[in-house]
């Protein structure tokens, strides 16, 4: 059976992806930062999947997430780096440091935690695919939500360097998932993201098609169907 591990699996595309993979048959494995959000998620996706608690931004919570996961079910097939937050909307002179430094922490430096606490079992195994979500604004910006931008541009650029260090077998894959109906984008959007897809329907078709990647698409800057 094969083993999917999704960061950010309590909410919005992370849910989503994670009961689309269950339905397909795989293993689920997951991390998010809402014990209660987490606990029904237990429930409506028991064993064998596991959910965990996880802050990705902390290195010393993803070694010991790692290690529980990597005991049990073990490593993954095809690793999620989903977890993601936004900064405020706002000018970038107008945002604290801290605001900054929280998205940089999530967005890019987790991805980092996650690849380092788990590529090295994928590695030992001779297969594995990692794909990391950028987004629409990983390739192109808007106004108000530079720290986004400026994360989401890391992770293509993190993402392609990655590819050119992995050993065959393994491939790793910068995503733009499209544009989708989310607390996130609602930060930004407001009732205007209704008009985009939710996350439930645009995981019946985002699941296959991640669920098709292998080593032939290391370093492709992929879009998911529809973006």
């Amino acid at each position: 059976m094969p083993h999917v591990l999704i960061t950010g699996a309590t909410r919005g595309l992370g849910r989503a992806l994670a009961g689309g993979f269950a339905a397909r048959g795989w293993t689920v494995s997951g991390c998010g930062r809402d014990p209660a959000a987490l606990a029904e998620l237990t429930r409506r996706l028991p064993a064998p999947h596991r959910f965990l608690p996880c802050d990705v931004a902390d290195p010393a919570a993803v070694e010991a997430f790692a290690a529980e996961i990597l005991a049990d079910p073990g490593p993954p097939d095809l690793l999620l780096n989903n977890a993601a937050t936004i900064n405020r909307s706002a000018p970038l002179w107008e945002l604290e440091p801290a605001e900054f430094g929280t998205v940089v922490d999530v967005n890019l430096r987790g991805v980092f935690h996650l690849c380092r606490a788990f590529l090295p079992a994928m590695i030992e195994r001779g297969s594995g695919v990692i794909v990391n979500f950028s987004s629409g604004w990983g390739r192109s910006t808007s106004p108000e939500v530079a720290p986004y931008c400026c994360t989401k541009w890391g992770i293509e650029g993190l993402t392609q360097a990655l590819a050119q260090e992995l050993p065959a077998g393994l491939a790793a894959v910068p995503l733009n998932p499209g544009i989708i109906d989310t607390d996130m984008l609602r930060s930004c959007f407001g009732e205007g993201a209704g008009s985009y897809p939710d996350a439930a329907t645009w995981a019946e078709s985002a699941v296959p098609f991640l669920a098709a990647l292998g080593p032939e698409h290391n370093g492709q800057p992929l879009s998911a169907p529809g973006a």
